[in-house]
C-alpha cells in the first residue's frame, strides 16, 4: 500500500513538473493574447461582431500597454542587477586590496570577523557590527 501511495505520488510531482517546464516557452504576442481573450470573451457572452471587433480593439490597446510595461519592468531589472554584479566586484577590489595590507594574523582575523557578520545577516540582524569600532557600539548588544 505504502508502494502505491509513493509511487502515485511521485507520477504527480513529475507530472506537474512537466507542466511547469512547458509554460515557461515563449509568450504570445501582444495581438495573440488580445485576440484569445477576445474570442472567449465573444463565446462567454455572445458578443456581436461590432461588439467583437470593439472589445478586441480594447483588449488590444491593452495588452500592447502591459507589454511595454513588462519590458520597462524587465530592463530595470536587468540594470539593477548589472549595478549590483559592479558592487560585487568592487567590493572584492577593495577586499582584495585591504587583505594585501594586513598581515597574516590580521588577514585571519578580518576573514573570521567577515563570516560572523555574513552568519548574523542570514540570522536575520542586518545591522551587526564589528567589535571594537567605536562609532558602531559593540556586537551583540551594549
Amino acid at each position: 500500500m505504502n508502494k502505491l501511495i509513493l509511487a502515485t505520488g511521485m507520477m504527480v510531482m513529475i507530472s506537474l513538473s512537466t507542466l511547469a517546464q512547458k509554460r515557461g516557452g515563449e509568450r504570445p504576442s501582444a495581438e495573440e493574447r488580445a485576440k484569445r481573450t477576445t474570442e472567449r470573451m465573444a463565446e462567454t457572452l455572445s458578443l456581436t461582431e461590432e461588439q467583437k471587433k470593439q472589445v478586441l480593439d480594447i483588449n488590444l490597446e491593452y495588452a500592447k500597454k502591459n507589454e511595454a510595461e513588462m519590458a520597462e519592468r524587465k530592463a530595470e531589472m536587468e540594470a539593477r542587477r548589472a549595478e549590483m554584479e559592479a558592487r560585487r566586484a568592487e567590493l572584492k577590489e577593495q577586499d582584495a586590496k585591504i587583505q594585501a595590507v594586513l598581515t597574516e594574523e590580521q588577514r585571519s582575523k578580518w576573514t573570521e570577523i567577515k563570516a560572523d557578520r555574513m552568519n548574523d545577516r542570514r540570522r536575520g540582524r542586518p545591522n551587526a557590527q564589528i567589535e571594537g569600532d567605536p562609532r558602531r557600539g559593540r556586537r551583540g548588544g551594549n
